[in-house]
């Protein structure tokens, strides 16, 4: 993890205004300061990186103008945001999703929780990778964190 003393800059790309709640209600469970930013739709979240390339991105698979996996495709096959964690965000459990997902170079497939606590300690699992030093790709089997 980074040092408590610097922030997190994370990038949520998600339409819900009920799961950003969440997300952030369960953010701020974590041991280090963080700044959030949201994008409501696939559009706004590539100006969003344009503006600023975030240390993670939690990205949801069904928005608005460019969904998840079109997402994911276009972030790695660019250079200028290649190296960043992308986890996918989601309540879709469908296996097409996932193998999607896996196979374009998404991190981790997080699947939305019912409750604050079970995402937050979801979170500090990813959040207890050094994103900065290891670009982390598990095996499949360890690819859903449900």
């Amino acid at each position: 993890m980074k040092p408590k003393t610097e922030n997190w800059d994370i990038l949520l790309a998600e339409d819900d205004n009920d799961d950003v709640l969440s997300f952030e209600l369960a953010m701020k469970e974590m041991p280090f300061s963080f700044i959030l930013r949201n994008a409501d739709n696939g559009d706004i979240l590539f100006v969003l990186l344009k503006e600023r390339i975030p240390d993670i991105l939690f990205l949801d698979i069904l928005m608005p103008c460019r969904d998840g996996v079109t997402c994911i495709i276009e972030i790695r096959k660019n250079k200028d945001f290649n190296h960043m964690p992308v986890i996918m965000y989601t309540a879709m459990q469908g296996d097409g999703y996932i193998d999607e997902c896996y196979k374009n170079g998404a991190n981790f497939y997080l699947l939305k929780s019912n409750s604050i606590h079970e995402l937050s300690e979801k979170l500090k699992r990813i959040f207890s990778i050094d994103w900065k030093n290891l670009m982390y790709y598990p095996p499949k089997q360890q690819f859903v964190l449900s």
